[in-house]
């Protein structure tokens, strides 16, 4: 049997160090955050330059372990396209291959299995507009009914079909996915999808029979508006770039 190494890794340029940076924050924000889930779920993001290539991080390593240089680069296809010392999880790329082919704007898909996420995906009538936290959805939340584990890419067709243009999305029975054009804007769209969730299952626990919506007029006219931050700089921007001087206070090696 002959055995074939991979590509050892190249002289990687500014703009793939600072997306493999931001990446690695994110991962450890989550795990900060406690909304990781063992080994499992994955953030993955475009290699700029490299429109076919993604990073993703290592299969085994939990978020917290996840730094810079350790994410993974594949292809379309889940091939490792450069050395690494770890596989990936081919499963759970099925359903960040079939975004980032289908969506050339999705340079970067997060997918979570957070306890509140889960919970509402779970629930007949999803996500309600009820809380300010779902107001910052562009384009409202998109739905994929459950169809079993991610292993089978025929389901890539009908998932990429039901995000539509939305930027977030539950996977009814499953957990959320967002979407941006940077790592920064798909971290705030799933801070708010997380916050929007987790809003809603606590408010059902204080025994109310049933939540108060938010007029639908009132939800176009907010969500139509820009959040504060973005006046600034890029969506999420300045959100990422204020927990990831959090990070350095800690000590993390992120960035290694």
């Amino acid at each position: 049997m002959t055995i074939t190494s991979m590509p050892a890794a190249k002289r990687r340029s500014a703009e793939e160090q600072q997306v493999r940076e931001d990446l690695a924050a994110v991962y450890r924000i989550f795990a900060e955050r406690q909304m990781d889930d063992l080994i499992y779920t994955h953030i993955s993001a475009r290699v700029p330059g490299e429109d076919d290539h993604f990073l993703i991080n290592p299969f085994g390593l939990m978020y917290e372990e996840v730094t810079a240089s350790n994410l993974v680069k594949i292809d379309l296809q889940g091939t490792i396209v450069e050395e690494s010392a770890n596989p990936i999880n081919y499963a759970g790329f099925v359903i960040h291959g079939a975004v980032h082919e289908a969506v050339p704007d999705a340079h970067c898909v997060i997918h979570l299995h957070t306890d509140s996420g889960v919970a509402v995906s779970c629930q007949k009538d999803g996500l309600v507009d009820a809380s300010q936290f779902g107001m910052f959805l562009p384009g409202g939340v998109a739905y994929h009914d459950y169809e079993g584990l991610a292993f089978d890419d025929a389901e890539k067709p009908r998932l990429v079909a039901d995000l539509g243009a939305a930027k977030a999305m539950i996977l009814c029975n499953h957990g959320t996915l967002t979407v941006g054009a940077t790592v920064a804007e798909a971290f705030f769209h799933m801070y708010n999808l997380e916050r929007a969730c987790r809003v809603q299952v606590l408010a059902q626990a204080g025994g109310q029979a049933e939540l108060l919506p938010i007029p639908p007029e009132i939800v176009a006219h907010t969500r139509a508006q820009k959040p504060v931050g973005t006046r600034f700089g890029g969506y999420g921007e300045l959100e990422l770039a204020a927990w990831k001087r959090k990070l350095d206070r800690m000590g993390s090696d992120f960035r290694t």
